[in-house]
């Protein structure tokens, strides 16, 4: 399988990009290598072999569920740079 700069162009359009001329053959040549690459790929004995969707066990790593008291709005606001009453105050972002 090859592609050309019409293929090129189809998927330029289809993802809304632009190529100069010589961008479009340097993608051409780019995507040509990939399926060239590919196709090495295919031809390596893979009989036998599960097949991954990670290379890493699919563990989940949870901390225990623990309940405790939650903080006071007088400790969260303590390290505040900031407050006015009860809230951080912050700068202002919109205009």
């Amino acid at each position: 399988m090859s592609v050309t700069t019409k293929d090129v162009t189809y998927i330029a359009e289809l993802a809304k990009l632009r190529f100069s001329d010589d961008e479009m053959l340097t993608m051409t040549d780019e995507l040509n290598n990939i399926l060239h690459y590919i196709d090495k790929l295919n031809e390596v004995d893979t009989e036998g072999v599960v097949p991954l969707s990670s290379i890493h066990d699919p563990v989940n790593v949870l901390r225990e569920d623990v309940e405790h008291t939650p903080l006071s709005s007088a400790e969260v606001l303590h390290n505040a740079p900031d407050r006015q009453d009860r809230f951080f105050k912050v700068p202002k972002v919109i205009g």
